[in-house]
């Protein structure tokens, strides 16, 4: 498999092993890289940008021409991609009724940049931080990606055809085996219907308005399937219209844009989450560690109280068990109940972080940009041909509101259990050091005596 890059002297080709090269019409190796998957297919985006790769297993790998590394990966099929064609509308002037639609974002207008992926403090990027070395070429592909409207038409063994706005944002899905195919001879209409269809090149006009196909399958007459016999089956090319890309392309543009942009604010939700989960759970997997000694001390010095009870009669200041002592003064230790401390500290100021920097801003922008497609949504003439349906809109806002809060309210839970963790720590802290210090004046005494 090569392909030439359509505006760069550039040839990226795949090998028999699946590694993909990328060289100058010179033969100068500029990288390498090895996807992982059986590479099937392969084309590149109109400004040359972008490399697309078709896998075995019906993924779409979009990989930076400037260094290999992966932008995005797309589930869009169930088996291999056969082929590949990824086509821009064509610069024409612009009319009035395209004027009246076309985009603009207005979250830049109301909120900050957007939220990127969070790092663990202290470390490189790529070490154990979600964020990916990547992210900066990631960030320029979300948003330069998308300034001109874009096709990526993706073709399997099949006979399924998937499109994807900026090749990204699926739009639409065609099963060649149950499109029917009409055919006037001789003033009388027939009907046929390919079977075991198999895509082998497909190519979307510049204007949209047409697909060219070329597959392999067996031609079937539905009117009369006793006249179906062995010489229909081979390649066939048909012709599809695809006028609605065209008619509809600036309503297409307007919910793509909104749509990848959530798609990638979504992704930081999640590795905000990811993150925060991982951290909270490292500080309490130390925490319960420390603290696991005293139930088998108190069981060591048969006594039937629990763990919650010694605490308390610690807290009310009566008679401290010889167990809980032995817990405080030697199983837990200062040294042992700074680290804890610590390490909770620590991570409460990630959570901070986390929470202040990334998933509260990338929440917010989420229910603004839902807002903006509820709003396209009333307008049905214009967008509900194209999948956009109010009531649906109407409910991913309510729970993104939903959301919202919850994201809020977690802030001020998790500021109420830090502050009960620090002064759950400065209390032991004190009763360690008293205890101690008792200690220190009885050998002091021994000592002297």
């Amino acid at each position: 498999l090569a392909e030439w890059n359509p505006e760069k002297d550039l040839l990226a080709m795949v090998t028999d092993d699946s590694k993909v090269l990328l060289h100058r019409f010179n033969w100068q190796r500029l990288w390498t890289i090895s996807p992982g998957k059986c590479i099937t297919s392969i084309c590149w985006s109109p400004d040359g940008k972008i490399v697309a790769l078709g896998t075995e297993d019906g993924f779409v790998l979009l990989h930076d021409v400037e260094n290999g590394k992966m932008l995005r990966s797309i589930k869009s099929h169930d088996v291999a991609i056969i082929c590949l064609n990824w086509a821009e509308d064509e610069p024409l002037s612009r009319t009035d009724k395209e004027d009246l639609l076309s985009y603009e974002d207005r979250t830049t207008r109301f909120f900050p940049p957007a939220p990127v992926m969070p790092r663990i403090g202290g470390l490189n990027s790529g070490d154990t931080g979600l964020a990916d070395e990547n992210e900066e070429a990631i960030q320029a592909f979300s948003s330069a990606s998308c300034q001109r409207f874009n096709i990526l038409c993706t073709g399997d063994k099949d006979g399924c055809i998937c499109f994807s706005i900026f090749g990204i944002f699926p739009i639409g899905k065609i099963n060649i085996n149950k499109v029917p195919i009409h055919v006037q001879s001789s003033g009388k209409r027939t009907s046929y219907r390919l079977q075991d269809v198999s895509i082998s090149k497909v190519s979307l006009s510049r204007n949209l308005h047409q697909l060219v196909l070329l597959c392999s399958g067996k031609l079937i007459n539905t009117d009369n399937l006793s006249l179906s016999n062995d010489l229909s089956v081979g390649v066939h090319c048909l012709h599809l219209d695809t006028s609605i890309f065209s008619n509809r392309k600036n309503e297409l543009h307007q919910v793509s844009q909104q749509a990848s942009s959530i798609q990638d604010l979504v992704e930081v939700v999640r590795a905000s989450i990811s993150m925060m989960s991982k951290q909270w759970s490292n500080a309490m997997n130390l925490f319960h560690e420390k603290f696991s000694a005293l139930p088998s001390l108190l069981t060591a010095h048969g006594m039937e109280s629990s763990s919650e009870d010694e605490f308390m009669s610690l807290l009310f200041g009566t008679h401290t068990s010889p167990a809980l002592h032995q817990f405080l003064v030697s199983s837990l230790g200062e040294a042992g109940l700074k680290r804890i401390a610590k390490t909770i500290e620590s991570a409460g100021r990630e959570l901070r972080i986390v929470v202040s920097e990334h998933l509260q801003p990338a929440v917010e922008i989420i229910s603004f940009r839902l807002a903006e497609l509820r709003g396209l949504a009333r307008w049905r003439s214009r967008f509900q041909n194209i999948g956009l349906d109010e009531k649906l809109m109407d409910g991913v806002t309510e729970r993104v509101g939903m959301l919202v809060v919850q994201v809020e309210r977690f802030s001020r839970v998790a500021a109420t259990v830090l502050y009960l963790v620090h002064f759950f720590s400065c209390f032991m802290f004190s009763q360690i050091l008293l205890r101690i210090g008792t200690r220190l004046w009885l050998l002091m005494i021994m000592y002297l005596w």
